[in-house]
């Protein structure tokens, strides 16, 4: 993700008759509804000392797992100021992502792998596209602005959580109050004199049913996620894919809504009709049968590392492996290709599933790959109920 830069539209200075103050807000602030954004809050554009040990403090405690992002370079994620001289406000604004599907029952192949919902419709797009119009409006009237949305120059839920839009759920979240998580988050980092908000209390009290909900268990304290165990990560990481954590990803291609779609105030808050088609899960085995051009257009809005669809065909192989049917031509024909593939680390994860499908027939058991050989060591038991 490239590191945000100012428009070329931005005045060099900023103009001396450039508004402030609480009613130029409302104004900025109705732009921002009226492009589509459910609420908007401002934090002041200082550093974020509060993130920043946290960050250093998740990295000493090796809960990363070579996650980059905005741990890549965290004196520069919580520094509003580095990105635009004379910052002085930052506009947080969020987009509602608690739509229904509307997709699912035209998948009728099996076996299907589900996305997570923030990944349904490009939501970061379209929050891009909001908050680029309050930029706009800032820049003409002599103010400097600059947009970051799914960016790895800002901290976004620190910026959230700064500018009173919500709280920090035990997930790890935040949570806005009568509304739940199901939100992305992007900001304008600005050189308007803008009012700022106060920070919202804990809301989530005693209730803690996000931790449990967890299939790995990655909550590993209020807030703290260990990237070791957080599926959503460890779908994107590269590699072999944690051998421990391959049951638990059951069905999932893209991200996991575990910890959110328990969550007391995001399930009250429930869920509208999408006006646009929505993306919720994909045809595994059709999929597995793309070539990597079709496949990474396929899946252009996902983060995938380096591009490289190695990774997403080994997601989609332990699905095959978790809910596959043995007795399916298609399913246990692509196996096969996959498991004659000539990348070492996808006829590894063919023979995980495999060996789920009571298929070790297939396997081949002489394979030099030294990736194979490990997982040649380890093959897991026959499925439970095949």
């Amino acid at each position: 993700m490239p590191l945000a830069n100012p428009s070329s539209r931005n005045p060099k200075t900023v103009s001396p008759d450039a508004p402030h103050g609480p009613e130029y807000w409302e104004k900025l602030r109705t732009i921002g509804v009226d492009a589509g954004l459910h609420t908007l809050g401002v934090a002041p554009a200082e550093v974020m000392h509060r993130a920043l040990g946290q960050l250093h403090e998740r990295i000493d405690n090796d809960l990363v797992n070579g996650m980059k992002f905005t741990f890549l370079r965290p004196e520069r994620s919580t520094n509003p100021a580095i990105h635009l001289e004379g910052a002085k406000s930052i506009i947080v604004g969020v987009r509602s992502y608690a739509i229904d599907d509307n997709q699912t029952s035209e998948l009728s192949q099996s076996p299907l792998g589900k996305i997570a919902r923030y990944a349904w419709v490009d939501h970061y797009g379209f929050l891009k596209d909001s908050l680029n119009l309050v930029a706009d409006q800032l820049r003409s009237d002599g103010h400097r602005a600059v947009v970051f949305a799914d960016d790895n120059a800002m901290v976004d839920r620190e910026t959230a959580w700064l500018a009173g839009i919500g709280w920090y759920g035990k997930n790890a979240n935040i949570l806005l109050p009568g509304h739940g998580s199901f939100f992305v988050i992007g900001c304008v980092v600005t050189t308007a004199d803008l009012p700022m908000a106060t920070p919202l209390e804990d809301g989530c009290g005693a209730c803690s049913r996000c931790i449990p909900a967890c299939p790995t268990g990655a909550i590993v304290e209020n807030g703290v996620i260990d990237a070791n165990k957080c599926l959503s990560w460890l779908l994107q990481k590269p590699g072999i894919f944690d051998r421990e954590h391959r049951i638990a990803l059951h069905d999932r291609i893209y991200g996991c809504d575990d910890c959110q779609t328990v969550c007391p105030p995001t399930r009250r808050a429930g869920t509208t009709e999408s006006s646009e088609l929505v993306q919720s899960g994909v045809d595994v085995v059709a999929w597995l049968h793309m070539d990597d051009v079709t496949l990474n257009e396929s899946c252009q809005r996902w983060y995938v590392h380096q591009r490289d669809m190695t990774w997403i065909r080994r997601n989609l192989l332990i699905i095959i492996g978790n809910v596959g049917d043995p007795t399916d031509d298609r399913v246990m024909s692509t196996l096969r290709t996959y498991l004659q593939h000539p990348r070492g680390e996808l006829r590894a994860h063919a023979v995980w599933a495999a060996a789920r499908l009571g298929a070790r027939n297939l396997i081949d058991f002489n394979d030099p790959d030294p990736m194979v050989r490990e997982e040649l060591l380890h093959l897991p038991a026959l499925r439970t109920g095949l």
